[in-house]
């Protein structure tokens, strides 16, 4: 099993091949022998951490909710956010049906630039989340996975995770599950 931190750039798809020809993030893994797949996804304009690996087990665990493994986002959007508009956020918001949940957004006043943690990772969540209150997402970074950062990596740069790493993964989701 291998497992691998990419630093995602914008305009590069989170699969294995595109039937468009466009860049996908295993074109930026060519010293990869293993065959590798993404886990969860980042939209082509999403930037930000993204794990690779050929471990299905450890896939599932990281991207099923009821593991609730931090995902934190860093957005910038349109125009200046208030209280008022942030609040549903804070609470959860329907999107696509279900109810989501956010263990919390940060911003600065007179900044529209929010930090979110979520668990789950549905498609477009975050930037649904902010048009369901007005608000448009400009750019959006995901910054942190679990207890894994983007430290010392330039957007399309990747590493192999450590053993440790992988275990702190694991147990992490494991011990949401108990």
């Amino acid at each position: 099993k291998v497992y691998y931190l990419l630093n995602k750039p914008r305009g590069v798809i989170s699969s294995v091949s595109d039937e468009k020809n466009r860049k996908t993030v295993i074109d930026l893994m060519p010293h990869v022998k293993e065959r590798i797949y993404p886990v969860g996804r980042l939209d082509w304009d999403t930037t930000g951490l993204l794990i690779l690996t050929n471990d299905g087990d450890f896939t599932d665990k990281m991207i099923h909710p009821r593991n609730e493994i931090d995902k934190v986002y860093l957005a910038r959007v349109k125009g200046i956010a208030t209280k008022e508009n942030l609040r549903p956020l804070t609470r959860g918001v329907v999107i696509d049906g279900k109810k989501t949940n956010i263990i919390k957004v940060d911003h600065e006043k007179n900044l529209s630039v929010f930090e979110l943690t979520i668990h789950e990772g549905r498609n477009h969540q975050v930037k649904k989340m902010f048009e369901s209150v007005g608000l448009l997402v400009d750019k959006l970074s995901r910054t942190r996975f679990g207890t894994l950062d983007l430290t010392g990596l330039r957007p399309g740069e990747s590493r192999r995770l450590n053993k440790k790493e992988i275990s702190q993964l694991h147990n992490a989701a494991v011990n949401k599950v108990k």
